[in-house]
């Protein structure tokens, strides 16, 4: 999974001044299976950042590609194929089934990839500290816990590149170490990569790249 980045200026930010090393307005390119911390305070874009590698905004100027092809080019039938077995996502908003259980939140997901059986889904549960949370339903759960939730959930399926957009805003720092061990795992055991959002930097050794905003 390779993107490239040509001088891409979203329009809410034309206008603004950016570093040197910022990622907006410059050439920019990254991929599997590299780990990425990008790093920004609020408001500079980084749900953007995130939304247009999903290809869900195209409110900006400058080119995106994505493995060597300009992102115009790709129909809907191509980002489905790219969603479907090339790219996970982990919004900032979650995007749960708040009515239903955790564990029917993720079977409904591994139902569509048939990823792993479901002991496997509740030991990553239980190793993320929400296995007995298993039959509640997701609307009545803690942030932190949804978020854990959230980031299981994007392990079900086939990936070769993972967007997180400030997934752990909500856990502390022994929970985050702990989901961070088990996205670390897996993507390795993919030869993925994944590009991680955050409001502050964040040297640790996991990442071996990190990007400004």
């Amino acid at each position: 999974m390779k993107f490239e980045l040509q001088h891409i200026v979203p329009d809410p930010l034309k206008g603004e001044a950016f570093l040197a090393d910022s990622v907006w307005n410059q050439k920019v390119g990254f991929g599997s299976p590299e780990k990425i911390l990008l790093n920004a305070s609020s408001g500079k874009g980084k749900s953007t950042f995130i939304n247009i590698l999903y290809g869900l905004r195209k409110d900006y100027s400058g080119a995106l590609i994505i493995n060597e092809k300009p992102v115009e080019q790709y129909s809907i039938h191509d980002w489905i194929e790219l969603r479907r077995g090339d790219l996970s996502f982990i919004p900032q908003d979650l995007q749960l089934f708040h009515s239903s259980t955790v564990l029917e939140n993720l079977i409904l997901k591994n139902k569509l990839t048939h990823q792993y059986n479901e002991s496997i889904i509740i030991e990553m549960l239980e190793r993320l500290g929400i296995g007995d949370k298993i039959h509640q339903s997701c609307g009545t759960l803690s942030m932190g816990q949804q978020q854990r939730v959230a980031i299981i959930r994007s392990l079900l399926q086939p990936f070769t590149f993972l967007l997180m957009d400030e997934p752990f805003s909500h856990l502390d720092e022994k929970n985050t170490a702990i989901a961070m061990n088990l996205i670390n795992e897996v993507t390795e055991e993919r030869g993925a990569g994944y590009v991680l959002t955050s409001l502050g930097s964040n040297h640790d050794q996991t990442f071996n790249r990190e990007l400004n905003i």
